[in-house]
């Protein structure tokens, strides 16, 4: 929706029924909780599968080790991979333990995941002394102490014909088309398409397309395809060519990425 139609028709503003709580709910592969916004923020971690979070600025697939804050009225949708369980913090305003104003990853240690679980098993209007109110000043603290993770997710373009080229590797992510072919699609030169993902995407085209391949690849990987599947699946010559591709981007190999989570 357009800035001008949220601005002549807000959404109107409600509170949480506790400045925090926190839910666990499970979710079957492809499910999605499509687009929406709200006053109030939201920490997102996967228990166990894949959640995929899509802003309109970026893209993140999350394993059980990431969690992505997104803060207030930042539009976004939210994709199950895989069969499992998502895990929800909601915070009003005043609670926040950040001051980060775009979506930021952290780590989700085995400490904050227990913190959160144990919060939602009295549901969202718990009572002052229920295990819910007592865990939470806790939860708090750690949150507070958490550091943001410099994954910036897959960054989303706004120009038409990059978003294309952007589509196309969505849905092929082994193509090697480079942006000289993209160039004589429209008509333009690969140097100003290579020159707009720059700018746009703060990435060249190719370090955006290998952090769009490790995004897919963490998917694959989750639901049990082989390293060496998804190497050649992605258009890589051998199982070292991929990893050492994936540890570039995340810092760590396929498998202690996976490990981690």
């Amino acid at each position: 929706m357009s800035d001008f139609l949220r601005k002549r028709f807000p959404n109107a503003v409600r509170p949480l029924p506790r400045d925090v709580f926190a839910q666990v709910t499970p979710f079957r592969h492809g499910e999605r909780l499509i687009w929406h916004r709200h006053r109030h923020g939201q920490l997102v971690f996967p228990v166990r599968g894949i959640v995929r979070v899509l802003t309109p600025s970026a893209i993140w697939t999350l394993p059980p080790s990431r969690a992505l804050w997104l803060p207030s009225d930042i539009e976004h949708e939210l994709h199950a991979v895989g069969d499992g369980q998502m895990g929800n913090i909601y915070m009003e305003p005043r609670a926040f333990p950040w001051d980060w104003t775009i979506p930021t990853v952290i780590l989700v240690t085995p400490l904050i995941r227990e913190l959160a679980v144990t919060v939602s098993r009295d549901g969202d209007s718990y009572g002052p002394t229920s295990r819910a109110a007592l865990s939470v000043p806790p939860l708090m603290g750690v949150l507070h102490d958490a550091a943001p993770v410099p994954e910036r997710g897959v960054p989303v373009p706004k120009d038409e014909r990059l978003q294309a080229i952007c589509e196309h590797l969505m849905n092929e992510p082994a193509s090697k088309l480079t942006l000289d072919f993209w160039g004589e699609q429209f008509g333009v030169s690969g140097r100003t398409l290579a020159r707009q993902f720059q700018t746009e995407t703060g990435m060249t085209f190719v370090t955006w397309r290998q952090h769009l391949r490790v995004s897919e690849a963490i998917s694959t990987l989750a639901q049990g395809v082989s390293v060496a599947a998804t190497a050649d699946a992605f258009g890589y010559a051998s199982p070292s060519a991929f990893i050492a591709m994936f540890k570039q981007v995340t810092g760590r190999s396929p498998q202690r990425y996976l490990a981690d989570a």
